[in-house]
């Protein structure tokens, strides 16, 4: 699933909620505040919020602040241990378990990211943390994630999560090898959501992965009109046309994907083609 940050929700919440916090901090995580500076240099924003919390380490809200501007510059690590600090304090709150998970997958700690989601739905079933949990189900093989996107779409929350429920169901049966159902849930994820830019991406690569390159370029470059500001689609023109030797028409598109957004992998694959 196209995973959507809602971090500042979260953070509103979590100062709504902690106009008063309690004194908790163990005098190790004080410690490692301190020693955060000597980890690597950050941007000055980072700093300052670094600076803050050691000035404040009770306060929820900076901390949470200092955990999403971490998780922002890929300081996976470093944002997890202020997560941890929070849950320490508050091991109750929905909104930290959730974007706890969030930081996880960020970190490519998919374990992780499902424990903290499942922690999350034990104390508010909401359908985005049902929907982050299904989408790493599916990504695992597990139909669990089908159980899910069920107990979601019978919610009747509109077109934007039955959408969303496709999407993932889609992605279930492509990781199973059922190219046939996954296409079939890819298209119905796009018919209710024209602009879903993923279901095509993973429309695209259901023939990618089957060696069909001219039936996946045909879908990457339809998705490439649909939103010509996404860099994805470009990328994966150049991978089919390198696919199909076509080494000029490959270059073109990676440097096309270059331009909207700055890759090291989409970097590597101009260089396979001599661009």
């Amino acid at each position: 699933m196209a995973k959507t940050k809602i971090f500042v929700f979260f953070l509103l919440l979590l100062v709504a909620c902690n106009t008063s916090d309690k004194k908790t901090s163990t005098v190790t995580d004080s410690a490692k505040d301190k020693n955060i500076n000597e980890v690597k240099p950050y941007p000055e924003l980072v700093q300052q919020l670094i600076t803050s919390v050691q000035q404040q380490p009770d306060s929820t809200g900076l901390r949470f602040k200092l955990a999403v501007a971490l998780d922002s510059i890929g300081a996976y690590n470093e944002a997890l241990h202020q997560m941890d600090t929070l849950l320490k304090k508050d091991s109750t709150n929905f909104g930290l378990w959730y974007a706890n998970g969030e930081i996880a997958e960020d970190a490519k700690d998919t374990s992780r990211a499902m424990m903290s989601y499942a922690k999350a739905i034990s104390i508010y079933a909401s359908p985005n943390a049902l929907l982050s949990l299904a989408n790493l189900y599916a990504e695992k093989k597990n139909d669990k994630s089908l159980q899910i996107t069920k107990q979601i779409k019978e919610m009747s929350l509109g077109r934007e999560y039955d959408a969303h429920c496709e999407f993932i169901t889609g992605v279930y049966y492509a990781r199973t090898g059922n190219r046939s159902k996954a296409l079939q849930y890819f298209d119905a994820c796009i018919a209710d959501n024209y602009t879903y830019m993923p279901a095509y991406i993973e429309k695209g690569l259901v023939y990618f992965d089957n060696k069909q390159y001219r039936e996946a370029l045909n879908i990457f470059t339809f998705a490439s009109t649909v939103n010509a500001l996404d860099s994805d689609p470009y990328y994966w023109e150049g991978r089919c046309y390198e696919q199909m030797n076509v080494k000029d028409s490959a270059a073109l598109r990676f440097k096309q994907s270059l331009r909207l957004q700055d890759d090291t992998e989409t970097r590597i694959a101009l260089k396979r083609v001599g661009g």
